[in-house]
């Protein structure tokens, strides 16, 4: 589909291969998130979800900004885990006002990457007016779907994540009907460049917080841990989705489920840049971490974990200390840790950046009613640890 507007050409592609390989060389952008090859191996291998992509165009037609569209037909009574008091509050609430139906699937539309925290849902050139391209981003996402999906229309449209220095830009869309709202924190650790290997992380830290990393690798000791790579990766897929399934069973609100064959195509497609490492005791698999390298950063995305033997072996601290070791092996800057478990990762040096979201119904009136419903969503409080030493870098 293509629109007119000032100028400016809107093109909407349903799927990435679509895209010429002409707009990927304009638009130039340097984030893995907005890549081909990361967006191919997500729509592959997650048919649960409908995709589409708007490119816009300058006056002279080159590409200078691109949205990642996707939708989901999201059941809330289909959820087997408990849900928060909070979030149970908002379902009975939000049904009361006919923002949720109580049979038919939500219909939700996220400009946004359903499974990682952070800003993947637009891209503008830094040339661009940013609230104006964003503006006409929203607008063409609005009309698309009104066109696109008259027989099973859209309820929710949401535009996540946005970080602190973003808002100026971002609150652009309170004027097209959007309410903002906080959600979980992306839990961030910069990396110390003093930190030539992990026993320098250990040093930095407070007795308190070495004498528990210690203790926490000593428990882990007796686990084997391996890379996975293309070649053995699918004797191990099955077994690894047991254990997300058993995380992803205690979030409080999942939208979707990922697909961990998307592993497979993501370590074929971006090779070293994607990390995989499973965890063995006794030649049975107890845990899997996951991750992206892009840039100088490392984006931990999801874990499994055995958890009858989390405690004992201290997995999942393991594998926050893993994450740690591969960025200062790597010489990367930052650790996105991403939400959840933000206490635990805090006492590894995390700190909150807080991410603010977007939402709108797709009625006016009920719109207005939405409001009422994000008054009940906030970030759930943790308590934040301080496990370095004042002086970290001379320590």
């Amino acid at each position: 589909m293509n629109s007119n507007n000032q100028s400016n050409k809107t093109i909407i592609y349903s799927k990435i291969d679509e895209i010429p390989k002409t707009i990927w060389e304009e638009l130039n952008c340097p984030y893995l998130y907005f890549s081909p090859t990361y967006l191919e191996a997500i729509e592959k291998n997650n048919s649960h979800l409908s995709f589409f992509y708007i490119v816009l165009k300058d006056q002279q037609q080159k590409a200078i900004a691109f949205a990642c569209v996707q939708i989901i037909s999201f059941q809330l009574n289909s959820i087997e885990n408990d849900l928060s008091t909070i979030l149970k509050r908002v379902t009975s609430l939000a049904r009361k006002f006919k923002i949720i139906p109580n049979e038919k699937p939500l219909q939700i539309l996220t400009c946004g990457n359903s499974f990682v925290s952070g800003e993947h849902g637009l891209y503008i050139k830094n040339s661009e007016d940013k609230r104006l391209v964003l503006r006409k981003l929203s607008k063409a996402i609005l009309q698309y779907t009104e066109d696109k999906y008259q027989q099973n229309p859209i309820d929710i449209f949401i535009m996540k994540d946005f970080v602190s220095d973003s808002l100026t830009i971002s609150n652009e869309l309170i004027s097209l009907g959007y309410y903002s709202f906080n959600v979980e924190p992306n839990m961030k650790l910069e990396i110390d460049k003093n930190w030539q290997n992990f026993n320098h992380y250990l040093a930095a830290l407070k007795t308190k917080f070495r004498v528990k990393a210690k203790k926490a690798m000593e428990l882990s000791s007796a686990l084997l841990i391996e890379d996975v790579h293309s070649e053995n990766i699918d004797n191990q897929l099955q077994k690894m989705t047991e254990l997300y399934k058993r995380v992803a069973s205690k979030a409080d609100f999942n939208l979707g489920e990922f697909k961990l064959a998307t592993y497979k195509d993501l370590k074929e497609n971006l090779g070293d840049d994607y990390i995989l490492k499973t965890y063995w005791l006794q030649n049975k698999m107890v845990g899997f971490l996951s991750g992206m390298i892009h840039g100088s950063e490392l984006d931990a995305h999801f874990v499994g974990i055995d958890y009858t033997l989390n405690k004992s072996h201290a997995i999942y601290q393991r594998m926050l200390y893993d994450y740690i070791n591969i960025a200062i092996k790597q010489k990367l800057t930052t650790i996105n840790f991403g939400r959840t478990a933000s206490e635990i990762k805090s006492s590894v040096g995390a700190i909150p950046e807080h991410l603010t979201v977007y939402i709108r119904h797709k009625k006016t009136i009920t719109n207005k009613f939405l409001k009422l419903f994000l008054l009940k969503i906030q970030p759930t409080e943790f308590h934040q640890k301080f496990p370095f030493k004042i002086d970290k870098k001379n320590s």
